[in-house]
């Protein structure tokens, strides 16, 4: 694997030539989704690079305590990618799924056994997984990474390829060098830089939530079961660590998000508890926490002249229902099963070819469509105080708790299958059940 601090290229010097290096994709992002791209692209044959904020020794700074839930769509996808047999650390399995709203009648319990299921997924936490994709990376010979190093701008697309430029290294006033790529890929996050450069709108929803993520003890240990409580404010929801623990995610109103920030551990536990209720027992304590506003952000189009927009860049979506990240691995499989797909057919295809790009947006459409207005809307539905609103939130958890055709939809959907799913989220390798 081809390392770039500081240098042009993988055996680049001071005296690097004037002509840009040209890579097939170039992938802007180290996070989550831009470094599973990387890895799954390794099956095409291509060449890949990967532009990174953080050096070497250094995780980014989303690799922290959050507590991922990987739908079993996933855990398939990165079984196959050799992923998590890299995880150090134990997952928790989430075998059940109950979801209840403070005030309300009804709820949805959701069992695998029930249909016909080990569990729904995993939990991980973002660090461990991290560590796992870094593990996994440094054993591709044939991705170049620049980093630390940061992305400034994109050139015209023109002669089968886009140039892109960037600054090497973490120091301000660093000058500026070009990158060429048949395909730049977006997938810097929220805030993208790309999504930027490349002139694409984006639409923004703001909950006025601010979600704290820590990691609990509870009287009675994790048994397989996830918990979302909806309330006003936000979701309060548990879910099954590894190790024990629970991952708490508390939503508050943002206009409360100092006073809560300012709780001790008894005041936040003691206010979480409040939320949750008591189903798990005495909350006993808690660590460190972290707070993230909860919004929703909708990239106006996903692709352009040679370039595409992955994951958070492309849309930023609620947690309730835990479908982000997901979302966005299916958006990095896709892509990379199409480029496979036309490599295989011709070696020296282009990956940034326009009908590539318009395959992409064509099969990508209904699961983001869909995820994104299951999520926003059960977002908007359970944080509405409204009393006019209450009979039907009671009917919709009624209608999900009875309906075996309703269950069937949720659950499918949880399990992250919806739309054209890329092949290797569809079965584990051994061609058994996750």
């Amino acid at each position: 694997m081809a390392e770039t601090p500081l240098a042009y290229a993988a055996s680049a010097s001071l005296d690097a030539p004037a002509q840009p290096r040209l890579h097939d994709v170039l992938i802007v992002g180290g996070g989550l989704v831009g470094a599973s791209l990387a890895i799954a692209l390794e099956r095409a044959g291509i060449d890949v690079a990967l532009l990174e904020a953080t050096p070497a020794g250094a995780l980014p700074a989303v690799f922290d305590e959050r507590n991922l839930s990987f739908a079993e769509a996933t855990v398939n996808a990165l079984t196959a990618l050799g992923v998590l047999q890299k995880l150090r650390a134990p997952t928790g399995a989430i075998e059940r799924i109950h979801v209840s709203r403070r005030g309300d009648f009804g709820r949805v319990a959701l069992e695998a056994s029930a249909h016909g299921r080990r569990e729904f997924g995993k939990v991980v936490v973002a660090r461990d997984f991290g560590e796992a994709l870094e593990a996994r990376l440094a054993e591709l010979p044939g991705l170049t990474r620049y980093r630390p190093a940061r992305f400034v701008g994109v050139e015209p697309a023109d002669a089968g390829h886009r140039g892109v430029r960037i600054v090497d290294g973490a120091v301000d006033g660093a000058p500026e060098r070009v990158l060429c790529a048949r395909l730049l890929v977006g997938a810097d996050g929220s805030r993208s830089a790309v999504r930027a450069a490349l002139g694409i709108a984006a639409d923004e929803h703001d909950y006025a939530q601010t979600l704290f993520v820590t990691r609990l003890r509870a009287q009675r240990s994790p048994d397989g079961g996830a918990y979302e409580r909806l309330g006003d404010g936000g979701p309060t929801a548990l879910l099954p660590r590894g190790d024990r623990h629970y991952g708490l995610i508390h939503g508050v109103a943002s206009g409360d998000a100092e006073a809560v920030a300012a709780l001790d551990e008894a005041g936040f536990l003691a206010r979480a508890q409040h939320a949750f209720g008591w189903r798990v027992g005495r909350f006993l304590a808690c660590g460190a926490r972290s707070a993230y506003p909860a919004f929703r952000l909708l990239a106006q189009r996903t692709t352009a002249a040679r370039a595409v927009l992955v994951g958070n860049a492309a849309q930023t979506i609620h947690p309730l229902g835990a479908q982000g990240f997901n979302l966005g691995l299916r958006d990095a499989l896709t892509l990379a099963e199409l480029i496979e797909a036309a490599h295989d057919r011709d070696a020296g295809s282009d990956c940034g070819a326009p009908a590539l790009l318009s395959a992409y947006e064509q099969r990508r459409r209904d699961d983001r469509a869909r995820t994104v207005a299951f999520s926003d809307g059960l977002a908007r539905l359970a944080s509405n105080p409204s009393s006019l609103l209450r009979p039907l939130r009671i009917l919709g958890l009624f209608a999900f708790d009875r309906l075996p055709s309703a269950q069937a939809m949720l659950v499918g959907g949880a399990m992250g299958y919806r739309g054209d799913v890329p092949a290797l989220c569809r079965a584990p390798p051994d061609g058994g059940r996750a």
